[in-house]
């Protein structure tokens, strides 16, 4: 592929490629973190639903004999809903670009794993689904974070 060139100053004949762009810059830029963001607006609802179903449907959740690790199911019902509001705010704030939003994002996103993995008792194939969801948002705020402070609109 040729990309094309523009004369440089003070030669002739040698030509230097042009620039991308700025709109195709812009969104290769910001691409990731608007997939953060979707992605954790959408595991702070999935938490949403966890917490209020746990809250309010005792029989849903199936607790073996040694029951759940460090609270009952209502306290894990609370943590659950209060997490996932929580997420779901900073996933929002995540849109805009600020720096806050992804440190907050990543460790809301360690915690709620962490949660989950304590929770794998009562309903293990959501709980990987959400831990998987967590370690994408991590991974892709992470490793391209940075790349939201030169433009985000």
């Amino acid at each position: 592929m040729t990309e094309p060139m523009q004369p440089r100053a003070g030669t002739t004949g040698g030509r230097a490629p042009l620039p991308p762009e700025p709109a195709v810059a812009r969104s290769r830029r910001v691409g990731w973190i608007w997939f953060a963001g979707a992605i954790t607006v959408l595991a702070g609802l999935f938490n949403v639903v966890e917490g209020a179903v746990a809250l309010f449907d005792k029989d849903y959740y199936v607790v073996g004999p040694s029951g759940l690790l460090v609270f009952t199911l209502t306290g894990w019902g609370w943590i659950h809903l209060i997490v996932g509001i929580l997420v779901v705010f900073t996933g929002i704030a995540l849109f805009t670009g600020a720096v806050w939003a992804r440190v907050v994002t990543v460790a809301l996103a360690g915690f709620n794993a962490l949660a989950q993995l304590a929770f794998l008792s009562a309903y293990p194939f959501w709980g990987v689904i959400v831990i998987a969801l967590d370690v994408l948002v991590i991974w892709a705020v992470i490793v391209h974070g940075d790349e939201a402070t030169y433009e985000i609109w």
